[in-house]
Formats: C-alpha cells, structure tokens, sequence
C-alpha cells in the first residue's frame, strides 16, 4: 500500500543533504513524495560568474530544487512565500519576509493547507536544532510540527545528525578537497586545515549527541545514488510504522 510523504525543508539543496536518500528509497518503492520548501534559499553564497547577468540565485536554486526533485522521484515541489534568513546573528533574521520572522501560526497554514491537500501520511522536518543552528532550519521544526498537529498529519519524522558522525567528517573533508582548490589556495591554509577549521566553526552542542540518537529508528543510505542519510528520528518519541 502506497502511502504519500511531506519533506519540508528550508533552502533548496537541503533534501539532499539529509534525507535525499530516503525520499529516493521511498519513490522507488511507489510511494508519493513532495517537496515543500519554506524560501528559495536568495542568500545562499555564489561564486562569481555562476549567474547569468539578470538571473536571481533565488530562481536558479528554485530551478537546482525542481531538477533534484527528478532525480530523487519526487511528485511535487512547491515553495512558501518566505525568504532566506541568513546565517544566525545576521541582520537579515529579523527581515519582514523572512522565514525565521515568520508568524508560526500562518507559516504553519500553508503548509497545513498542503499537507491536507496531499492526505498526507507523514511529515519530515529536521531536530529542534535545526541540524546546525541555522534559523531556517530551526524554523522548519517548529512550523512544521505546528503544521502536522493543524491538518491532522499522523506521523512526524524528524531528520538529526550526530556529533560523533559530523566530527568525524573532518579525516573525510580532508581525504576528498584537493589542496590546489582555489579556496584553500587563497586562504594559504591545507584541505585538512580548511576541513577541520570548518568543523569547529560550528558548536558540537548544536547536534545530537549519541545517547540522544537511542530512538533512531530509520538510518538509509543509498551510496549508489550518491546519497549519504541522516538519522531520522520520530519526534515525541513516536514508533516507527510502516509506509
């Protein structure tokens, strides 16, 4: 029996960074799976000469979210009507438009309104944390619960990352960045420095430690894919159910 799964996330390129290899495990079961977005992810960092002259990063990520959404099986991309927030303490979390200033209650409404629209049988947002600290991420949390317990959506999965895995990414980073990268060439430092300097750039407190990942119920990866899952852990300490 098929069943119909609600990713909600906060930039584009953000389902696949967690959970791009579940919603493909999950499509390729023949289950329905939709992608909502709460921005388009506008402040998102860009080289330059990436962008066409007149071409928003916003519009060209929304375009990167839909041609993912292929790859991944997803039915249906849809985005709310917020901005990016930016990085935490900057200026812009406070924005009129932006998602992390966002009423709950009507953020929560339009995703409510989708969630009923699909008979939606769960809903993926990330931890409390917001994986990173992110105030997009962490607003994704807190709407889309609000959302589920507004539409009636029985199950709710939140996507987390470990300490212990995301500070052993570093040896990874290290082993994968060239060191004749151009950012490491500017910065005058090695793929390993860079690497590690990046890892403790961001709190370890901000992520789940193990003891907290006890109730972790699901952890999917399809390497194949070129996917590598987060762990997806059922928020209010529900039980795992089948699809």
């Amino acid at each position: 029996m098929s069943s119909t799964i609600v990713s909600f996330h906060a930039h584009p390129d953000d389902e696949a960074i967690t959970v791009g290899g579940t919603l493909a495990l999950a499509a390729d079961a023949g289950h329905r799976v939709v992608l909502v977005f709460a921005t388009r992810g506008d402040l998102g960092e860009v080289a330059e000469g990436v962008l066409e002259p007149d071409e928003a990063l916003g519009e060209r990520r929304a375009q990167e979210a839909r041609d993912a959404a292929v790859v991944l099986g997803v039915a249906r991309v849809e985005f709310l009507p917020y901005h990016d927030s930016g990085m935490a303490g900057e200026p812009t979390n406070d924005a009129p438009d932006a998602f992390a200033a966002a009423d709950v209650e009507e953020a929560a409404g339009h995703l409510a309104a989708l969630l009923r629209e699909e008979q939606a049988d769960v809903l993926t947002v990330y931890d409390e944390r917001g994986g990173y600290g992110h105030p997009d991420h962490i607003q994704v949390h807190v709407v889309g619960r609000r959302a589920a317990a507004l539409a009636g959506t029985p199950r709710v999965y939140a996507a987390t990352t470990s300490k212990e895995h995301f500070l052993g990414l570093g040896e990874l980073l290290a082993d994968l960045v060239p060191d004749d990268m151009e950012r490491v060439k500017a910065s005058g430092k090695t793929a390993d420095e860079v690497a590690r300097a990046m890892l403790a750039s961001v709190p370890a407190g901000r992520f789940a430690d193990a003891a907290e990942t006890g109730a972790v119920i699901a952890f999917l990866a399809s390497p194949a894919a070129g996917y590598v899952n987060g762990i997806n852990v059922p928020v209010d300490g529900g039980r795992m159910q089948s699809l």
